[in-house]
């Protein structure tokens, strides 16, 4: 696992009077490898609360061109994926990962995240993104067999509503009320 995680939890205040450079570095994380969000973001400074600094940076991704945001979800690692296996996932993830039970499967449930992987990377062109610290295993292989019928623009966008929960969660992780 990469160790690429901001270990401080600061207020608002704090964050607002953060140098551009010290906010894309603390805020960055949020969105896996993907600190231009934050930096983009960082001209809207000062903001109010956790939920104003959530919106204005899914503001930035919304606004972003398709490609940029095939780019963020592209940036998420496969559940139970290469990553995974490996150990090189981003720590977030791979906390997000274990919250959920994947650091605990089966090697039969392991072939069915593969399989599940391989068939929605085939369809879509990009990862399978569910927000693994609201689901538990059962739900995300559920979550598969729901999508994999989608049309690919309905799975881009709920792809990015996923991502959207994911930076809300780990924004609470690094910004007290």
């Amino acid at each position: 696992m990469r160790d690429d995680t901001i270990k401080m939890r600061m207020n608002m205040a704090d964050l607002n009077r953060l140098a551009p450079e010290e906010f894309v570095r603390v805020i960055g994380p949020v969105f896996e490898q993907s600190p231009w969000i934050a930096a983009e973001a960082d001209a809207g400074r000062p903001f109010a609360s956790i939920e104003q600094l959530r919106d204005a940076l899914c503001e930035k991704v919304r606004a972003a061109t398709e490609e940029k945001q095939l780019a963020l979800i592209r940036s998420h690692p496969d559940l139970v994926g290469r990553a995974a296996l490996a150990g090189t996932l981003t720590a977030e993830s791979a906390r997000e990962q274990a919250g959920a039970g994947l650091n605990q499967l089966t090697p039969a449930e392991i072939l069915s995240f593969q399989r599940n992987n391989a068939a929605y990377w085939k369809k879509f062109g990009f990862p399978f993104v569910i927000c693994a610290r609201l689901n538990k295993k059962e739900a995300i292989l559920a979550g598969f067999e729901r999508r994999l019928p989608n049309a690919r623009e309905q799975e881009i966008q709920t792809a990015l509503e996923e991502i959207f929960k994911i930076a809300g969660l780990r924004l609470r992780d690094i910004v007290q009320d």
